[in-house]
């Protein structure tokens, strides 16, 4: 009778708490093992062994779906729930557990030895009287592993050692699981002796890092919850122990440097990941160094090693990612035993409490990135990067004190013909994969330019899911060090150097699509700066043309214009920069649509496979097809266009209209500019430059006629002009050239036929206007130089023919060129 009553108060008591309401980890966890275990029968709970321990847990659904626990396998085990018993042929476990007062129930949740210590120490008259009490009892196993010679200090003081540590484990109220809030702090019985609570998102519950591995075992004067381990006085900060422990001077030292020693004297609860001197010492030779003679290197470090959460390790059951005060994150998981910190199994001693925090001692030295210079950023994908620097003598060029953006490719884009290159060639290369100041991803922008320490200008191209400089894009893993940021890159960076003309005249595939680009008159476009992707098909689609077809092709320069067009589009798109598996829609100049994707690493255009990808010009990239590319939605109305077009495109279905036109598309979609680096010379006429002349001293020129080398001026002479006008007649036609800004012409002799000649050089950016009978041309000029005398006669001699001159007559003696220096 007396049984029945206290199973029905017991239940009544259960109830009363709720638990169900209660958003307590540990309860959840409960209940999800009450649900794995149902068809075993009522109350019953399913937990997972580890193999070889006699640990126990009630796991979460990551741990029971792989069926591991801190990388080991794990048996499942059913057992009844706590504060539940079995009843003879009965199933699963339908009595409650009679209720007792705590003395009592530590035999009922098999804590004996904690009974038989209470009994030793005189506590048990306390635990059997009135109060409400929160027991933390040791398990059997857990007074064994205890370290011997504080065992036999207690037992050899009973009345005083061995009462005040079971008083340790006491706190004067009932606190059920879902009372221990994370991060509560508890007061024992024994000396206001700090208990630190934990409690953890995947259900675990600690004290003082000690797993509460039976909950909830309700007594009449109070709650009994079974722990794995002995809890000893806690008195000591953080800071006062690596001041006390000679193991971790050196780490003593980087904290007193950084100046964060400090901090780990205050409250708080954090986690520390203490490495040893050991570890120190594994560092390669002037790293630590280095960093502890960097105020800021020194500080990242240290708070690298640091987690502003109390972080026990019975708790971690798997990896998880914590954020440090360096505000950088760390993996923290287990491997069996052992604590794992990024991957790597390091732990020597674990769960050293304090009243602040936890201390791990680890035999790894943690380096955040940003204590690393930016060389060591790279990882083990890019060690040939690593490697050719180190080889070719640039990494000395990457200063600790200055700022750099490394570019490195992995390591599969480096291919043996790469690694065969004349070393000369191989460091210009390598030379443009750094950068001479410090860009982060964030930094960067569409249509950026950037400056290599080679000297090219890299540019930058900003897509949905992608950022490519030039030829290659990103892949993850950029970093932040102290002295630069490392970017990785799929393949080796390749600087445009040539346009899209003339990449297209040097490589003989393209020949035939040249032709066509010059008879559309669309050369130009080709030639002049912008930013365009062109679509270019090789010789081979236009396999099996005749003549007289090609012929026909070109004759319509409105369809020709139309086809070409198609190929080229606004903007440049690199292969490698699109989503892949996603269509993307790009309109052409032409005016209708093209559909790009990539599948398997390989570009699509319209369904038809680009052979190659990614051929960069300084204005534009290029993509190499082998199908002539036609707009679906433009009829053909010509019968002998459309069977050339079949003959070449089978892969759509190409709509014919009789009568149907093609629009004439009009250039207005660039502007025609070239660069000329106009020289002032006479072309078949006479030319008078009006002119100021400046002595300038202390030049030297030095030219090779003839294969002799002659030093012959020493004081040089620079003309200036203000707003000069040249004119060269021939016979009515006129050619003006206005000059903007003022220009800067040196003056220099060169020896011809054994006489000394003024030669002058200008450099200058001009805006040029020539005029002729019946024809205009207007073009903008900027820099460069070759094109003066060339282009003048073509554009003289396109519409009208040039008669030219009678030669002068010879001069006796020997014939001497001047230009003649007109003085204001």
């Amino acid at each position: 009778m007396k049984i029945l009553f206290l199973s029905t108060f017991s239940i009544f008591l259960l109830s009363a708490f709720d638990p169900a309401n209660s958003s307590a980890h540990y309860d959840k966890i409960l209940s999800h093992s009450r649900i794995r275990a149902r068809e075993q029968g009522p109350n019953v709970c399913a937990l997972q062994q580890v193999m070889g321990t006699k640990k126990k847990y009630f796991s979460t659904c990551r741990n029971w779906y792989q069926g591991t626990i801190c990388g080991k396998k794990a048996t499942v085990l059913y057992e009844c729930c706590p504060g539940y018993m079995k009843m003879d042929g009965m199933r699963g476990c339908p009595a409650v557990a009679p209720i007792d007062h705590v003395y009592g129930t530590l035999g009922i949740v098999g804590a004996t030895s904690t009974q038989r210590y209470s009994d030793m120490s005189k506590l048990r008259e306390e635990i059997e009287g009135r109060g409400s009490f929160t027991f933390f009892s040791p398990s059997n196993e857990a007074w064994e592993l205890l370290d011997r010679e504080i065992h036999s200090n207690l037992i050899d003081n009973v009345n005083i050692e061995l009462y005040n540590a079971l008083h340790n484990h006491m706190v004067n109220k009932r606190m059920l699981t879902k009372d221990l809030k994370n991060g509560l702090t508890l007061v024992s019985m024994y000396n206001d002796q700090q208990l630190l609570i934990n409690h953890y998102p995947n259900g675990v519950v600690t004290v003082n890092c000690a797993r509460i591995i039976h909950g909830n075992q309700i007594a009449t004067n109070g709650v009994v919850h079974v722990i794995d381990r002995v809890l000893t006085p806690v008195g000591n900060t953080i800071q006062e122990f690596l001041e006390a422990e000679d193991d971790v001077s050196s780490l003593r030292a980087a904290a007193i440097t950084s100046g964060v020693l400090d901090t780990l004297g205050k409250p708080g609860h954090y986690t520390l990941f203490a490495p040893t001197n050991e570890a120190f010492e594994k560092l390669p030779r002037g790293v630590l160094e280095r960093i502890m003679g960097d105020k800021v290197a020194s500080e990242a470090l240290m708070k690298f090693h640091i987690l502003n959460t109390l972080q026990c390790s019975e708790a971690i059951l798997g990896g998880a990612v914590y954020e440090t005060l360096e505000g950088s994150t760390i993996e923290v998981g287990c491997d069996g035993e052992s604590l794992t910190v990024n991957g790597v199994k390091m732990t020597n001693r674990k769960d050293i409490v304090t009243s602040n925090g936890v201390i791990h001692l680890i035999d790894h030295v943690l380096i955040p990135n940003s204590a690393k210079q930016v060389i060591e950023l790279a990882g083990d994908q890019q060690t040939t990067f690593t490697d050719l620097l180190a080889q070719l003598g640039l990494t000395s060029s990457l200063r600790p004190e200055g700022q750099y953006t490394l570019l490195a490719p992995l390591n599969g884009a480096f291919s043996d013909d790469t690694l065969r290159m004349d070393l000369r060639l191989l460091k210009l290369i390598m030379q443009n994969h750094i950068l001479k100041v410090k860009i982060g991803l964030n930094e960067l922008y569409n249509g950026q330019k950037v400056e290599t320490l080679g000297g090219k200008r890299l540019r930058i191209f900003v897509y949905r899911t992608a950022v490519c400089i030039e030829n290659s894009c990103m892949v993850r893993g950029s970093k932040e060090g102290r002295n630069g940021v490392i970017h990785i890159f799929r393949q080796i960076i390749k600087p445009a150097e040539k346009s899209l003309r003339e990449v297209l005249k040097n490589d003989k595939r393209f020949s035939i699509f040249l032709n066509l680009v010059k008879d559309a008159d669309l050369d130009d476009v080709l030639s002049q700066p912008g930013e365009w992707t062109l679509f270019v098909p090789t010789n081979e689609a236009f396999k099996g043309l005749t003549d007289e077809e090609k012929e026909i092709l070109r004759s319509d320069k409105n369809a020709l214009r139309t086809i070409l067009l198609y190929h080229l589009t606004k903007g440049i798109y690199i292969g490698s920069g699109f989503e892949p598996g996603v269509t993307n829609i790009l309109k052409t100049i032409q005016g209708s649509k093209l559909f790009l994707k990539t599948v398997n690493d390989t570009l699509l255009v319209n369904e038809v496979k680009s052979k190659e990808s990614d051929l960069m010009a300084t204005n534009g990239v290029i993509h190499v097809i082998d199908k002539l590319l036609y707009p679906v939605d433009v009829p053909v109305g010509n019968e002998l266009l459309l069977t050339i077009l079949n003959k070449m495109i089978k892969y759509i279905q190409i709509k014919f209209v009789h009568g149907s036109r093609f629009q004439e598309i009009p250039l207005t979609f660039f502007t025609s500019k070239f660069k000329v680096k106009p020289n002032i010379k006479v072309i078949e006429g006479s030319l008078q430059p009006i002119t100021r002349k400046e002595e300038k001293t202390g030049r030297k020129i030095t030219k090779v006629v003839g294969g002799t080398t002659i030093r012959k001026v020493t004081q040089g002479t620079r003309l200036i002009e203000g707003e000069p006008e040249s004119k060269l007649f021939r016979e009515g036609e006129t050619i003006t050239k206005v000059i903007h800004g003022e220009p800067i012409i040196e003056t220099y002799t060169k020896i011809i036929d054994g006489h000394p000649v003024e030669v002058t050089e200008k450099k200058v950016t001009e805006e040029r206007i020539i005029q002729g009978p019946e024809i205009q041309y207007t073009r903008i000029t900027a820099g460069g130089r070759g094109d003066t005398e060339e282009n003048l006669k073509k554009l003289l001699e396109e519409d009208t023919a040039v008669r030219r001159p009678k030669p002068p007559k010879k001069a006796q003696g020997t014939p001497r060129r001047r230009t003649r220096l007109v003085h204001p």
